[in-house]
């Protein structure tokens, strides 16, 4: 009985390989970053879940880029956190936007003419009047 490693037929050279298909992704995700900040400015929220997946890519293959993302995340936790919760398993997208939505109306318009607070509002009257 031999406790040595299997034969294996067909060898890669795996550091250098892994290393390039790392880059490689690195690359793309930003690229995808950058097309997603490129396309914000476009109707609807298209631009945001490009980059996001952009920079899920990044994170996941940059060591570089995630001690980059927790100091960012230390400074500055209300900013990061949002990005957070949309690079988790099974991402929450409908509070995510609505919570950014919010804040962009809040830093936007003033406390009067704010809509989308008053429509929440008026959706939770009829939500509780029908559910009596």
């Amino acid at each position: 009985m031999s406790f040595s490693e299997p034969y294996v037929r067909f060898r890669r050279s795996a550091p250098v390989f892994d290393r390039a298909v790392r880059w490689g992704q690195i690359a793309a995700g930003v690229g995808l970053f950058l097309a997603g900040i490129a396309i914000a400015p476009l109707p609807g929220p298209l631009g945001v879940p490009v980059s996001m997946l952009g920079l899920a890519m990044v994170l996941k293959n940059s060591y570089w880029a995630k001690r980059q993302f927790i100091r960012a995340q230390h400074k500055r936790p209300k900013f990061v956190y949002p990005f957070r919760r949309l690079l988790r398993k099974n991402p929450e997208f409908a509070p995510v936007f609505w919570q950014q939505a919010l804040r962009a109306e809040k830093l936007v318009l003033k406390r009067t003419s704010r809509v989308l607070s008053r429509l929440r509002k008026s959706a939770r009257r009829q939500i509780r009047k029908m559910s009596r």
